[in-house]
């Protein structure tokens, strides 16, 4: 059933939450947008994020997580430099660093640590919701940034896909439901993630990304996020056409994330349509 702009309200429970929290971080960059501007334009090239989403496995898009509502504490005291460069030995094609500090334990520090530790596209994950905080992307070394389309009002998520094109960095646009896909198209989405968790109550619905998947255009990477473990999972994810996985929580609580992520990294990609 077709949905319509009116139909849009603003985010509530935990998303709510995130995103009024991430408003008011990035109103604190006010004054620190000349400085971010000229960084953001010195900043040097970084590698494709999208691009690195289709090889013949089924990509592993490895996430930096320390923390999270739903689960708690999970590696708090990782060190990003050292996990990015075990994610990539293991086979990680793309990696994603959580910076939000308060539920996330994460930080801007932590993408320039993964920049250090591996030369692998980096998405920032986080709940943007300004243009400061796109700067603040790519001047930190980022290849694409996550934007929420829950999250985001209908004149909100074109405004930053387009915000980020003019930076120079891709997108990565998380969706749950058709309408949002098709926002998400229209916004000219570099990628489109299905987050088989509702991020308003923390549940999972495993079959959200087993419905949506498919419906995405072959011509744009297909990321199917949360819950994959095991290879069993993985499996799944690639028999609907998900052309990578973003997994976080099981990896970055391993004991050796260089081999939790091997384990992930060797399933065949099917394409859609």
């Amino acid at each position: 059933m077709q949905a319509f702009i009116s139909d849009w309200t603003p985010a509530s429970g935990t998303l709510g939450e995130l995103t009024r929290a991430a408003e008011r971080r990035a109103a604190a960059l006010t004054d620190s947008r000349a400085t971010l501007e000229r960084m953001a334009a010195d900043a040097p090239d970084v590698p494709p994020f999208a691009a690195a989403l289709r090889g013949a496995h089924v990509a592993v898009i490895a996430e930096l997580k320390r923390s999270s509502p739903s689960k708690g504490a999970i590696n708090a005291d990782m060190r990003a430099d050292l996990q990015a460069a075990a994610y990539a030995r293991g086979g990680a094609v793309a990696l994603s660093v959580l910076t939000e500090p308060d539920r996330f334990g994460g930080s801007i520090a932590d993408l320039a640590g993964a920049r250090a530790g591996c030369s692998l596209p980096l998405l920032k994950k986080d709940f943007h919701v300004s243009e400061l905080q796109v700067l603040e992307a790519r001047a930190h070394g980022a290849s694409a940034l996550l934007l929420i389309a829950r999250a985001l009002s209908p004149a909100q998520l074109p405004r930053l896909a387009a915000a980020a094109r003019a930076a120079g960095l891709e997108t990565l646009i998380e969706v749950r439901d058709e309408w949002e896909l098709e926002r998400a198209i229209g916004a000219g989405a570099n990628a489109i993630g299905v987050n088989n968790r509702d991020l308003e109550t923390l549940v999972i619905h495993p079959d959200t990304a087993a419905r949506l998947v498919p419906l995405i255009p072959a011509d744009v990477p297909a990321v199917w996020e949360s819950g994959i473990q095991t290879p069993d999972d993985l499996a799944r994810a690639a028999s609907v056409g998900s052309d990578a996985v973003l997994v976080g929580s099981s990896i970055s609580a391993a004991a050796d994330p260089e081999r939790a992520v091997a384990a992930l990294a060797r399933t065949p990609r099917r394409a859609r349509g």
